[in-house]
Order: structure tokens, then C-alpha cells, then sequence
């Protein structure tokens, strides 16, 4: 469609400071861990995507972007058909870029450059208008002031793998409980420990985790009522409030008035 490359490493070797990319991926797709010599802004026009990394989920609706620092080893999937528009940037591009994986808002204008800038020639004039371009998008894209959809990770194998349990089993309605049962230690120890390896309680993260599956189910389609059962929730009314104080929006809005690319 674009008539680009879709070999990120042509991305990579460009002299320019930016080079973008479009790629449209399938529900589920999935792309191993890998990473890059270049910075990236990932970002998709409709559906989701999860970022993983060594630190931490990040999940990336329509309204969000992720950026990865150059460097940081990171796999990706989509929920939902994905139009993934993604930006390479080159280190030191810009002293106020972030240092570590972080949720970017996508303004109105931002999307519109990103989507500009997947149209532009890899190694494109400089001095022209698509110079230009390239250099608003840079100075466009900050880290705003946004609910972080993400979800920090322990280090310590013990609640690593008992977290990534209930990643992958988000139905589970654990405990606090039933979390220190599983990882064979008293529930003060768990508590005590857990806030040290992720900055937040067990009660907490677990929602955060239930909050990102959430999203994702949504993206795929499926409805609010599947959506809270799925996720062992009393009823999608109680789900549908959960998400309300998370996000400001219920469930139901949330990928609502998103406009066309």
C-alpha cells in the first residue's frame, strides 16, 4: 500500500533522524523479543497493542503510543486487526526523549503525523517539506499526563512466575491469600515483598493486570457482558465501574470516536 519497506532493519541504517514505517498486522499477530539500534514509537489506528519487556507490560490503544528506548529488548501482539504505524528514531535525536519504556497520549496532531511520516521516503529531503514534517513530529511527541497502561513486573522468580500465571490466567480471582498460598509464603511476607519488587500492592497490580486483558478483549471486539465474565467480575456493572474510575469512560466508549485514518 505504501510502497515502502517493511524490513525494520532498513530503518535502522538510514542517515536521517527518523524513519517511519506501516505495517497492517492480523489479531494476534505476534513478534518475538528483539531490539533495535534505534529508538521506537509504536503506535496503531485501531485494536491494540502489548509491548512486553524485561520491566513490564504496556498496553497501547488507539488514544496511547509506547515508546521503547534504543537498546531495550521488547515483544509485541496485537488484539484486534492492527494498522501499526511505527516511528525508528535515532539516540540523542532530541534531549528531552525518555530514557525508559513509557505510555505516550497521541494528540490529535501527533496521529496525524504519524501518519504523515509512514507516507514519507526512508531517506527523504531534509531541507523539503517531509524535513519539515519529521522535525514537527519530533518536537510534537512529549510523555503526557496519562492513566499508564502498563504493568510493572517483580524480579524475584518466585512472584515473576506467579504473576505471569495470572497474565496469562486473568480470570483467576486470587487473593491476596491465595497469591502468598501459591508462592509459599505468609501474607505479610507477600505484601511486604511485593511492594518492594513492583511499587504497588497485590490488590492493585491485579487490577491493573485485569484492566490491560480488559482492553485487549475489547479490542477484539468482544462484548462488556464477555468481557466481565471472562475476567471473573460480579457483573458488568461492576466491571463497567472498575473501568470507569480507571480510564474516565466505560467500556463501552472507550475505542468510540476515533476518527479514520
Amino acid at each position: 500500500m505504501f510502497g515502502k519497506s517493511e524490513d525494520r532493519e532498513d530503518y535502522q541504517r538510514t542517515a536521517r533522524p527518523l524513519a517511519a514505517m506501516a505495517r497492517d498486522l492480523p489479531d494476534g499477530h505476534a513478534i518475538p523479543e528483539h531490539s533495535h539500534r534505534r529508538a521506537q514509537l509504536i503506535y496503531g489506528t485501531s485494536g491494540a497493542i502489548t509491548v512486553t519487556t524485561p520491566e513490564g507490560t504496556w498496553v497501547a490503544p488507539p488514544q496511547r503510543a509506547v515508546w521503547i528506548p534504543a537498546g531495550v529488548r521488547h515483544a509485541m501482539r496485537t488484539s484486534g486487526p492492527v494498522p501499526m504505524r511505527t516511528v525508528y528514531v535515532e539516540p540523542g535525536a532530541r534531549p528531552h526523549l525518555p530514557t525508559s519504556c513509557t505510555v505516550v497520549a497521541v494528540t490529535p496532531l501527533l496521529r496525524e503525523l504519524l501518519l504523515a511520516a509512514t507516507k514519507i521516503p526512508i531517506d527523504y529531503d531534509p531541507r523539503g517539506r517531509d524535513g519539515l514534517v519529521m522535525e514537527l513530529l519530533l518536537d510534537e511527541f512529549a510523555p503526557l499526563a496519562v492513566v499508564p497502561l502498563q504493568l510493572p513486573l517483580p524480579r524475584d522468580p518466585v512472584l515473576l512466575q506467579m504473576c505471569r500465571r495470572l497474565i496469562g490466567e486473568p480470570e483467576l480471582a486470587w487473593t491476596t491469600a491465595d497469591a502468598a498460598s501459591h508462592a509459599h509464603m505468609s501474607e505479610r511476607t507477600l505484601a511486604r515483598r511485593f511492594v518492594a519488587e513492583v511499587g504497588c500492592t497485590f490488590g492493585r497490580w491485579r487490577q491493573q493486570a485485569r484492566l490491560l486483558a480488559a482492553i485487549e478483549m475489547l479490542a477484539k471486539g468482544e462484548s462488556v457482558t464477555r468481557v466481565s465474565a471472562q475476567l471473573s467480575y460480579e457483573s458488568p456493572s461492576a466491571f463497567t465501574a472498575m473501568f470507569r474510575r480507571s480510564l474516565g469512560k466505560p467500556p463501552s466508549q472507550y475505542f468510540d470516536g476515533l476518527p479514520a485514518e
